[in-house]
């Protein structure tokens, strides 16, 4: 009896920590901070997905109420040969957003980077005439977006398919089809999965040639009756550069046009640039020179304040257009895996991120963009 009172007693005290613990509120995440204003995304990679680690796990859950795939779903990811698929990474990763109740973003279906040459060509090697290639960029999307049919609620359909001069990228997409690959793969996607959101997204979407250029196309597309939801802003920014009037105005063009506005793969690079340039152009490489990393022990004081204030100025101004905007996603989670250790030097040291190695939140950041709603 004296033991069976002591079980009980235990289990009750247990039970008691356990229920008080459940009500202990957590701490606000950046999810909660914007709640009212639009989803917080994150791009995650093969190793994020893979480990499924539980320390990640509790970063995404507290922070972030959208996933989207760093390389996952990318052609040479999924559709590596000719005839055959491997949905291993992307199918965890799907698995993972719908254990976290998010918004699940697929990306991305057609691009001119990170597909294999023989999608382009014949068995001999020759290129395929415009036929044959829109086909075969049917069928892939057929076979990828069908394979996540209402599961994946939005996908960047078409990828960087203008220059920054406003002009359509000569791709082998373009040289073979025109502009109707575009048109195509967004028809196709329409078909597959009609209640998917479906986006277009690009770089330096701040520069006016460029934004023009894409409202004029997806204005084309939707008088010709083919679904195009919105617009996605790549959000790779630097210290000083864009300015904000300059994002701003490619905001209001956007969604003054009947757009929905996404900022996405948002990242602040603090690292000097070999050509001064802005962008996302994955072609742009330059030789490893230690003048270009110069943060490799850390980040001084002095620029630690220059990118919280950054974050949150250009946090301040999404905050503004909230009514315009339905997603703001970072191009990671924490510093290490961030692209931009690797572009356009390899090896250096970036820290564009709001999470430092150890997915730790950066405070100095975090601090600034807590009191934007306040």
């Amino acid at each position: 009896m004296r033991k069976s009172n002591f079980t009980f007693l235990n289990s009750s005290i247990i039970l008691v920590l356990v229920t008080c613990l459940s009500f202990v509120p957590q701490d606000p995440g950046v999810k909660d901070i914007f709640d009212e204003d639009f989803y917080i995304g994150a791009a995650l990679g093969s190793f994020t997905v893979r480990n499924n680690d539980a320390a990640v796990r509790m970063v995404l859950e507290q922070h972030f109420n959208s996933i989207s795939p760093e390389n996952l779903l990318k052609w040479q990811s999924v559709h590596p040969r000719l005839g055959e698929y491997n949905f291993k990474d992307a199918d965890a990763f799907v698995e993972m957003g719908e254990k976290l109740n998010s918004f699940i973003v697929g990306h991305t279906l057609v691009w001119h980077n990170q597909t294999p040459k023989w999608v382009y060509q014949g068995e001999d090697g020759s290129p395929l005439e415009m036929t044959e290639l829109l086909s075969r960029m049917e069928d892939h999307i057929e076979q990828v977006m069908g394979r996540y049919k209402g599961r994946i609620q939005g996908w960047d359909v078409v990828n960087e398919a203008f220059t920054d001069d406003g002009k359509y990228r000569n791709s082998e997409w373009f040289s073979a089809a025109g502009v109707d690959f575009i048109k195509r793969a967004f028809q196709k996607a329409s078909e597959v999965d009609p209640s998917a959101e479906l986006y277009y997204n690009d770089y330096n979407m701040w520069k006016p040639a460029k934004v023009d250029a894409s409202i004029a196309m997806a204005k084309e597309m939707r008088d010709e009756g083919i679904k195009i939801d919105g617009i996605g802003m790549q959000g790779h920014y630097g210290l000083t550069s864009p300015s904000l009037d300059q994002i701003e105005l490619s905001i209001n063009k956007i969604y003054e046009a009947g757009f929905t506005v996404m900022i996405t793969e948002f990242d602040i690079d603090v690292l000097p640039n070999p050509s001064n340039r802005q962008g996302a152009d994955i072609d742009d490489n330059f030789g490893y020179d230690a003048a270009f990393d110069p943060y490799k022990e850390g980040l001084p004081d002095e620029i630690k304040e220059k990118l919280a204030a950054r974050y949150r100025e250009i946090f301040q101004l999404f905050h503004l257009h909230r009514e315009k905007i339905s997603r703001v996603t970072f191009w990671g989670i924490r510093d290490q895996d961030s692209w931009l250790n690797n572009w356009p030097i390899r090896g250096r040291t970036a820290y564009p991120l709001l999470f430092d190695k150890n997915y730790q939140v950066k405070e100095y950041i975090f601090e600034q963009l807590k009191g934007i709603n306040s």
